[in-house]
């Protein structure tokens, strides 16, 4: 069964890190490009950052852009999202997807994507 499930999110404050994960079944993630996204409430599906295949990173969102970094191993099968310096407005439902691209979208919205995880709730509150 091809399929994506994050974990690792949770409750911080202000300032506080999270990293979470996006372990892939199914599938060789190695192969697809890993793109993250966050849902926060009344608000639209936000594309945050995207991991080709060959490890190029392309980061879609200004306001993680020196907060937020995407990673990989391919050995595990998993990618990460590592984020520093929560805000409460980061607080959201964070998931990833794939559509199985070599090569990250330049424009990630409203890009159809083959599987997408159930997400993890990440809360930033203090």
């Amino acid at each position: 069964q091809v399929q994506l499930v994050e974990s690792g999110g949770g409750l911080v404050g202000p300032g506080g890190s999270l990293s979470v994960s996006c372990v892939a079944s199914g599938f060789n993630l190695a192969g697809f490009t890993t793109t993250w996204f966050r849902l926060a409430p009344s608000q639209e599906r936000e594309p945050l950052s995207c991991i080709s295949a060959g490890g190029d990173i392309l980061y879609y969102a200004d306001s993680i852009k020196g907060r937020f970094t995407a990673s990989k191993d391919d050995g595990q099968n998993t990618a990460y999202l590592q984020m520093n310096d929560l805000k409460p407005e980061d607080t959201a439902l964070y998931f990833c997807a794939t559509d199985f691209r070599v090569h990250c979208r330049k424009e990630p919205r409203g890009g159809f994507y083959d599987v997408q995880g159930q997400g993890t709730q990440v809360t930033v509150s203090s």
